[in-house]
């Protein structure tokens, strides 16, 4: 059975994002993935210090909510990511907390020497996004942020699901195709990986 953590990085509890991440962790659940739930605004973690306590053991030494987190982005062998994009990025909830991982880059390339460019991953990672605009690169560097992310968490994207032209809290439910998409996109991640 499939272990997949679902993190919710979304400042707001229903907003799209959140919305679209509901379905397709229902998705998972019914193609039989065990799913555990996190909502990032309900935990108080601290931005990284760059302080390098991680450098000895690649565990950060900042004692918060991030702690019991590391251990279960160790532990799922799929993540799915929602974020909706502030400024080309994730949000800043997603970011601090992308930024506290820093101590498992540490870990995948200074203690456990993973070549650089290894693409074996153990893991898989399914993003699911939104935007306001619906600019043409609205996505290109929340992108590259997700890869680089789940690169120091050894997973691979395995897909990304990207939707624009979605500001207001629900407007998503406006498209119930999006929400069918992300049902089936979370069944199929929880298969791929089953």
């Amino acid at each position: 059975m499939a272990t997949i953590l679902a993190i919710y990085g979304s400042p707001r509890r229903k907003g799209n994002t959140a919305l679209l991440l509901k379905n397709a962790v229902e998705g998972a659940r019914q193609s039989g993935a065990t799913v555990e739930e996190i909502v990032l605004r309900d935990l108080k973690i601290s931005p990284c210090l760059e302080i390098y306590g991680c450098k000895e053991t690649g565990r950060c030494v900042i004692k918060d909510d991030f702690q019991p987190l590391y251990d279960k982005l160790l532990a799922c062998q799929g993540l799915i990511l929602a974020s909706p994009v502030f400024f080309y990025t994730v949000s800043s909830l997603t970011k601090i907390t992308m930024d506290r991982c820093q101590s498992l880059w540490v870990k995948r390339y200074w203690i456990d020497k993973t070549p650089f460019g290894k693409t074996d991953y153990s893991k898989k990672g399914l993003f699911i996004s939104v935007g306001a605009t619906k600019g043409k690169k609205l996505f290109d560097g929340v992108l590259l942020t997700v890869r680089y992310f789940f690169d120091a968490l050894d997973a691979e994207l395995w897909g990304s699901l990207l939707y624009r032209g979605l500001d207001f809290e629900g407007e998503v439910i406006k498209h119930p195709d999006y929400l069918e998409e992300a049902y089936a996109a979370g069944s199929e991640f929880a298969r791929s990986i089953s």
